[in-house]
């Protein structure tokens, strides 16, 4: 089967308002840019989304969230994203903040049918207990905040229940795809794109390169091709367009200063 589409507008045309979106990529890394673009592009709000955090450096979701379409993030780090912060202390944006570990797992769980499992990350905490403020009222005060989660002991340790987690459409970014959807991953990209793809009911992948079925070897396929219902080829420009989020330069020392 041949999931290519042939624009991200088309590959996203049903994406629709309050849908909920799994996002790969972690600060720059992985980001599917172009797909998140199409979305600003179509108008589309009220999404509710998941992903580790909610871009940086006004890319990635970050477009999203500054044009006021997003209404809930599932995530597990705000990072320097001041946007992102200032919307959620002002009770514009409902945030479910939790273990980054068990964001991945909630993630690759629900791609696997697995509907709830136990963990022993944040046991002891407002994680399990619950309390922690899922959205202010504008005024300091929490207006809504998460609730008890079931704790059970195993073999004398306690664990914390969490749930699956299934969205609607999951956005990812690969480094090579073939026209049935099998992609790879390059290096750290290769952080929440495979998993955030299995969580989403519809899959929908920009690839950089774009090869045909059987060119890319079985055993170096990192996401197989059922995990993704359409795939769009970059252009080389889209391809190459990739920032850094820390730019940091050393200062050169002198010949025979080194110790």
């Amino acid at each position: 089967m041949d999931k290519v589409v042939a624009t991200a507008v088309a590959a996203v045309a049903d994406v629709g308002d309050g849908a909920s979106l799994a996002v790969g990529g972690f600060g720059l890394s992985g980001v599917p840019n172009v797909l998140i673009q199409a979305l600003h592009e179509r108008g589309v709000s009220g999404l509710s989304v998941v992903s580790n955090n909610c871009g940086a450096m006004e890319s990635g979701l970050a477009v999203l969230l500054a044009a006021g379409r997003i209404a809930r993030v599932t995530g597990s780090y705000i990072g320097a994203n001041k946007e992102f912060a200032r919307q959620y202390l002002a009770g514009e944006l409902e945030v479910e903040m939790i273990p980054q570990g068990t964001l991945a797992e909630r993630l690759r769980a629900g791609g696997a049918g697995i509907p709830a499992f136990y963990t022993p990350a944040g046991v002891g905490t407002q994680v399990a207990e619950g309390g922690l403020p899922w959205r202010y009222d504008g005024s300091g005060g929490v207006a809504l905040a998460s609730p008890p989660k079931e704790v059970r002991e195993f073999d004398g340790t306690e664990y914390v229940l969490e749930r699956g987690i299934r969205t609607d459409f999951a956005l990812v970014r690969a480094a090579k795809g073939d026209r049935h959807g099998n992609l790879v991953f390059n290096k750290s990209t290769r952080n929440f794109n495979p998993l955030a793809a299995m969580a989403g009911r519809v899959t929908i992948a920009e690839v950089e390169e774009l090869v045909e079925p059987g060119a890319i070897d079985p055993d170096a396929v990192h996401l197989p091709g059922i995990f993704v219902q359409r795939v769009v080829a970059l252009t080389p420009e889209q391809a190459a367009d990739k920032g850094i989020e820390q730019r940091t330069v050393s200062v050169p020392q002198a010949r025979g200063t080194e110790n």
